[in-house]
């Protein structure tokens, strides 16, 4: 049987860091800080749910993070 893979380790960062930066800004240094995935949403967006290891998500209004959550 195969084994299950150990999913990566996340930066040790906060997202409520990100949240009144400009979303450009916001993401360039989320992946300087090492997230794999950095994902800008508008208000609203429906989106699954499924957890992923270094994802870090944006809802974005006026060009500012409103809001950020890992996964």
């Amino acid at each position: 049987m195969a084994q299950i893979p150990t999913p990566p380790a996340e930066p040790q960062d906060s997202p409520d860091g990100y949240v009144g930066l400009d979303a450009g800004d916001a993401e360039r240094l989320a992946r300087q800080r090492g997230w794999s995935t950095v994902r800008s949403l508008p208000p609203g967006t429906v989106i699954t749910m499924e957890y992923r290891a270094g994802r870090l998500n944006f809802e974005v209004r006026g060009g500012r993070v409103a809001r950020a959550w890992k996964g």
